[in-house]
């Protein structure tokens, strides 16, 4: 079986992708709040993939989907993958996890093996 392994940093493009993501779906203020908070955030928290779609609502893309199958020939290459960037979502309120940054890299790593433990930067918005 193969491993899939993980940089310890996200890389620098990661975060203007993951700020243009939530300029979808929140203003600029709070999008660029977020996005230091996951600058910030030096501790990564561990999910496996599984549970990251779940949280995030979001169906697993398949494995010929050309970015996913791009991580995936990463991942049998033995490359690191990044860091997945994730803001939390709130269970009172119904809203789901958002993966800022790193969708196809859940689904290639659920692909692989769904109970890989994935590290991730993960940022709270305060009210």
């Amino acid at each position: 079986m193969t491993t899939v392994t993980w940089l310890d940093e996200p890389q620098h493009h990661d975060y203007p992708a993951a700020a243009s993501y939530l300029a979808l779906i929140a203003e600029t203020d709070l999008v660029d709040h977020v996005v230091e908070k996951l600058r910030d955030s030096r501790n990564a928290a561990f999910f496996k993939a599984k549970d990251i779609l779940r949280a995030a609502a979001l169906a697993l893309l398949p494995a010929d989907d050309p970015h996913v199958h791009s991580d995936l020939r990463k991942i049998h290459d033995h490359k690191d993958l990044s860091p997945i960037l994730l803001v939390r979502g709130d269970l009172r309120a119904g809203i789901a996890l958002q993966i800022a940054d790193g969708y196809h890299r859940v689904c290639a790593s659920y692909h692989t093996d769904e109970n890989t433990d994935i590290p991730c930067r993960i940022a709270s918005i305060t009210r």
